[in-house]
């Protein structure tokens, strides 16, 4: 799962109800997990306090304002003030929240002023989190790999219109005038037309990148360059393009383009170096005494959409050079020309649900919004329900970011602290309790899926057809060959590259369940698995739940 978050101006969204199917829409909440995380929007403080802020207020002359001018005038001593609260609202969410361990990185006029790390790096362990503790970005990944395109647009490699297809000939979206017309910026900018999350499901069971992106062509699609959806392999498809024009892999090329410029060390797009820092912030997951360290997360097949680690001070230094629209310590590392794009408004990320709210838009790889002070805002959130939650916000008229990184599944906690520093530096107050508004809207992106969760088997069951009667082999077009095999007494379902094998369990009649753990199907999910009688000979298929989000989960039978 990865998310870019957004939390609504009014009340939060409730949580999914446990006994419901939580569909793809809901897992891509956030407020930007923000869509995890988009824009974090807020509220400004009740009329009485406001009052005291007028005489702040510096109306423009109409004659002469730029079009950017923002009404409330922000200092430097209210933001170091605002900074001066780090210490303490770190220690209070994690206290408050009791994930392991957070990171956190501000900064100001083009350089880090605050980077600190609290809590442990792995439950049960001595390591204290600093900030140059590596964390998994998640859907951080995304803005990040958004400047490395952009150096390449510097280069002379590539443009945000350039086709996928005339870098990747064998890419398709199924149709012809669509896969020939698809640009870097139309998967950027999740307008391509596929479903949301497209080929997530496919990495859940084990097919690695080429295989996903083979794939598309298969699904179902929405309005090209109309529709927005969200997409980690959309997004993947775009950079594997680019790195085909710059002759290498992705990770490498964001290294030599991007990470080795800025100085960040300890960043990479590859899983396995993430794996062998010693500085290194485990993953983990909810355990009934706390949480537990995970480790499962292995982003590689994603990797410029979710596959980037890094460290607190790192992200500030490319923070910096966002806010310096391309400069870092006084050197162009990218044209203005070729990362603006990215920072801009692309697409609408959907309806607003009020005429008085305020549109959400993505860029490139950015989380667009407007702040209620009127500035715009460039954000983005990520999580993985294996054990990691991030989030960035930086307020370019003021020359400020924060990001936060978390070894945790979603809490709210790193939209939370964001949300709060910002408006302490704006207005110098919390506009709301953030915590507890974001908790509710992450609690469901790591809740269990499936329509039985919670549900109790039938008291007396119609008895299950002889074993013979399931055992064989099946195949699906999108999802590839399965079989169902006899296995000590029962039945077991190996899906995926590598036969991955969930036990199946009786349910009713013709129907079993299995209880899949991944990304995607948090611990405590539950599938349904249906056997269902065809008229084509062999006389049998199955449906799968948790692998028919797009209706695409029907396994015909071979023998």
């Amino acid at each position: 799962m990865s998310t870019h978050s957004e939390l609504p101006a009014r009340s939060p969204r409730p949580q999914s109800g446990k006994g419901t199917q939580r569909g793809r829409a809901d897992r891509n909440l956030l407020g930007g997990a923000l869509f995890l995380a988009g824009l974090l929007a807020g509220t400004l403080p009740s009329v009485a306090d406001r009052d005291s802020l007028l005489p702040e207020l510096a109306l423009p002359d109409p004659m002469t304002a730029p079009p950017r001018a923002v009404l409330l005038p922000v200092s430097d001593e209210r933001i170091m003030a605002a900074i001066s609260t780090l210490d303490d609202l770190g220690q209070d969410v994690l206290a408050r929240t009791g994930i392991p361990g957070l990171a956190i990185a501000v900064v100001h006029g083009g350089r880090t002023v605050y980077a600190r790390g609290f809590g442990k790096r792995a439950v049960g362990q001595q390591g204290h989190i600093d900030a140059d503790t590596v964390f998994l970005l998640a859907s951080l990944s995304k803005p990040v790999g958004a400047t490395v395109v952009a150096t390449q647009v510097d280069a002379g490699r590539v443009n945000w219109d350039s086709t996928v297809r005339d870098l990747l000939p064998s890419f398709g979206l199924g149709d012809p005038w669509i896969s020939d017309h698809v640009t870097i910026g139309d998967l950027y900018a999740h307008r391509s037309g596929l479903p949301d999350h497209a080929g997530d499901d496919l990495e859940d069971i084990g097919f690695d990148r080429s295989t996903v992106l083979e794939r598309f062509a298969l699904l179902p699609k929405g309005t090209f360059r109309v529709d927005y959806a969200y997409t980690n392999f959309g997004i993947t498809a775009a950079a594997e393009a680019v790195a085909v024009a710059a002759g290498t892999d992705w990770a490498t090329l964001s290294e030599t383009a991007l990470y080795a410029s800025l100085g960040m060390r300890s960043t990479s797009s590859r899983h396995a170096d993430y794996m062998a820092r010693d500085n290194r912030a485990s993953s983990h997951v909810a355990a009934e005494d706390g949480y537990a360290v995970a480790d499962q997360r292995q982003p590689d097949a994603q990797s410029p959409a979710g596959g980037v680690s890094s460290s607190a001070r790192d992200m500030a230094r490319w923070m910096a050079m966002v806010l310096g629209r391309g400069m870092a310590e006084g050197e162009r590392v990218i044209s203005e020309d070729a990362l603006l794009p990215a920072m801009s408004a692309q697409t609408i990320r959907g309806s607003q649900v009020d005429v008085s709210a305020r549109p959400g838009a993505y860029g490139f790889g950015f989380n667009v919004g407007t702040r209620p002070s009127g500035r715009v805002m460039l954000s983005h959130s990520g999580a993985f329900s294996l054990g990691a939650s991030t989030s960035v916000a930086m307020v370019p008229d003021l020359d400020l970011g924060i990001v936060v990184l978390t070894n945790a599944p979603p809490t709210g906690a790193a939209e939370a602290i964001t949300a709060s520093f910002l408006d302490r530096a704006e207005i110098g107050m919390d506009s709301r309790d953030w915590l507890s508004a974001y908790a509710p809207i992450m609690a469901t992106l790591s809740a269990p899926v499936g329509h039985l969760v919670g549900a109790e088997p039938p008291a007396v069951p119609v008895p299950a057809g002889p074993a013979e009667n399931y055992v064989g082999t099946y195949d699906n077009p999108y999802f590839g060959p399965a079989s169902v095999a006899a296995q000590a007494g029962s039945l077991v379902l190996r899906l995926g590259p590598e036969n991955r094998e969930l036990p199946l369990r009786h349910w009713d009649g013709d129907t079993f369940v299995v209880y899949p753990v991944t990304e995607n199907q948090p611990a405590g999910s539950v599938s349904l698995v249906e056997f269902l009688e065809v008229s084509s000979e062999p006389a049998m298929a199955i449906r799968i739940e948790h692998l028919n989000d797009e209706n695409l989960g029907i396994f015909r039978r071979l023998n």
